[in-house]
Parts: C-alpha cells; structure tokens; sequence
C-alpha cells in the first residue's frame, strides 16, 4: 500500500538530542495521538513543522522516535522497530526514510547491520556526519568520555562516541560492500552558513572545523555531508550516491525548519517583521523536503528523482544506478 501520491510512507529520522524530547516522551506518556497528526503538533517538533506540511501535499509522513543520545547501535535498532511498526499500520512493504544529522548513521547503520534492505527503498540523508565530525573528537579528547561513563545508569550518551570520525571511518569500510550491492538508493544533501549567521552556540564548534575541514553547518562539514560519490563493493558493483546541496545557506538547525535563531532571541518571536522573515524562510525550508518527496514519488515511477538545489555531480552519474565495473 502506497499513499494518494504513489510513495511509500516517509519516515523523519531524528538527530542525536533531539531538544523536543521531553515534550515528545510527556506526550507518547498520555497517549495524545493528535500530537503527531495534527497541523499544530510538529509547530515544536525536531522537524518543525515539515510532516503537516508535506501530509498536506498528500504524502504519508512518520516521525522517528529513537534514543535521546544512545549508541548507533542502540538507536539503529529503535529505528528498526520503528519502521517495523509503520509497515504494520500502512500495509506497505518498504519506505523511504529522510534522515536528518545522526539519524542518517542510524539509518545506514540499520540498514546493514540489522538486514532493513528489503524494507528501505531509499535513504536520504540531511547534514548527516558521513565522515564523523571533529567535535565529537574534541569532546572525547577533553574527558568527556569520563562524564559519558558517569552518566550511563542515567542516560546513554555514547551516541557522541559513534560519531568521531574515527568510529564513523570505521563503520563505513565495514558497511561499503553491503551499501553497495543492496536496493537502497542514497542520496545526500550538505549545507554551510556562514559564522555569524550560526547559532551562537555552535559558532566555537564551527571555528574548530572550520580550521579542520573548511566550510560547515555548525556541527559538520560540508565534506562529511557529501559523504562519497560511489561505492565499490567487493565484487565490483558500483553505487552511485546522488549528492546535493541546500540551495541556499542553512545551519543545522535550520535545515530541520528552525528559523535563524540568533535572529528571533535578538528581536524577539513577536515582532512583526521578524515574523515575516521567519515564516518565509521556514517556507523555503518546506519546500526543499516537499521537493525531496516529490523526488521520492518521481524515483519509484521510474522517471527519477527531481533535482533540488544544486548537483554536485554530472546528470548522468546521478542515476543511482548499480552497475559492474569491466575486469578487463
């Protein structure tokens, strides 16, 4: 079962810390369904209100629930049982899954790791650490490790652990053969924002990867968002992996639909001009994910994905298409 617009169901896989958590726990809790459903319900979601915006189109649209900070492990099998139970509701047999941050690890973790092939038909991944990211390192490099253990009868906060670009390297050589000869398609999106435009929490860890791997959204750079342009498994087969950008400047908070915050802590959520600002940028933001799903409907009808923002590769190399590599 597919929904009105021939796509399968859409699942937003949440990033590490989500900063909603608490009122998303209070509300599964109470059991208050209209929560995820409702116009008004993902106005404070993760991803602001992007799921109303895109039922609206008439797509079928998921919230992911995972692990607050856990493991990739431990939350890669939250998603699976996530994805397990929307299958079950929808009657469908795959989905496609729009990962934003960490959730895109937790996805391709998953989907390797825990045999989701079959059931995933792409994944599409949003300022997703491919390559890790430096200030997990530098986290880990200052004792936070000592805190992570002190904490973990608590709250399991190992999640920064998996994303060090030493454990993320890692996890790709490990996943490189399967990712290439499965019938998951992968497509990427990176964006940056220039520092003073940042949330100034994040703009000490922009200056750290700045110096490190050049331009960044915050948290990870463009280069670790782009994640690689194919992959070769062992036998070779070769996966082509679509690689686009914003097409426009996001930080990664907004490129999950939160207006420049900066902004609103400065002239306030009320003010009138700023409040038109922020309701047109959220726009802009709807609408690079609604131009995301109507990519995901155009892929499975055959006629491919629909190109948003800029391509970072040729057209003909965007097929996404498995192919061998000659012997010869």
């Amino acid at each position: 079962m597919v929904d009105a617009k021939g796509t399968f169901p859409i699942v937003l896989a949440h990033g590490i810390a989500r900063p909603d958590y608490l009122i998303d726990s209070v509300v599964r809790t109470l059991n208050l369904s209209i929560y995820d459903f409702g116009l008004l319900s993902d106005r404070f979601h993760y991803f602001r209100g992007i799921a109303s915006f895109l039922r609206k189109h008439g797509f079928r649209v998921y919230h992911s629930r995972v692990s607050f900070a856990a493991d990739v492990e431990t939350r890669a099998r939250d998603l699976k049982q996530e994805i397990f139970r929307i299958l079950e509701e929808t009657g469908a047999p795959r989905v496609h899954i729009i990962a934003h941050s960490m959730g895109g690890l937790d996805a391709r973790y998953m989907i390797v790791q825990e045999d989701m092939a079959p059931y995933v038909a792409s994944l599409t991944t949003i300022g997703t650490p491919h390559f890790g990211t430096p200030i997990a390192d530098y986290v880990l490099s200052i004792g936070m490790d000592r805190l992570i253990d002190a904490f973990k009868l608590f709250i399991n906060f190992e999640g920064i652990s998996s994303v060090t670009t030493y454990n993320v390297q890692r996890f790709n050589e490990l996943a490189r053969h399967q990712e290439a000869i499965n019938s998951v398609v992968y497509q990427t999106y990176s964006s940056y924002q220039d520092r003073e435009r940042v949330f100034f929490i994040f703009q000490k860890s922009w200056d750290l990867i700045y110096e490190k791997e050049g331009p960044n959204d915050g948290l990870v750079s463009v280069n670790s968002q782009r994640w690689v342009e194919r992959l070769i498994g062992d036998d070779g087969t070769v996966k082509h992996i679509v690689q686009r950008e914003f097409p426009f400047k996001a930080d990664h908070l907004e490129q999950v639909g939160w207006w420049n915050l900066n902004k609103m802590l400065k002239v306030g959520w009320w003010n009138i001009f700023a409040l038109g600002e922020r309701i047109q940028h959220e726009n802009r933001i709807k609408q690079v994910y609604l131009d995301i799903a109507r990519g995901l409907r155009n892929l499975q009808s055959g006629s491919g994905p629909v190109v948003t923002g800029k391509d970072l590769e040729s057209s003909s190399s965007n097929s996404a298409v498995k192919t061998k590599r000659s012997t010869k």
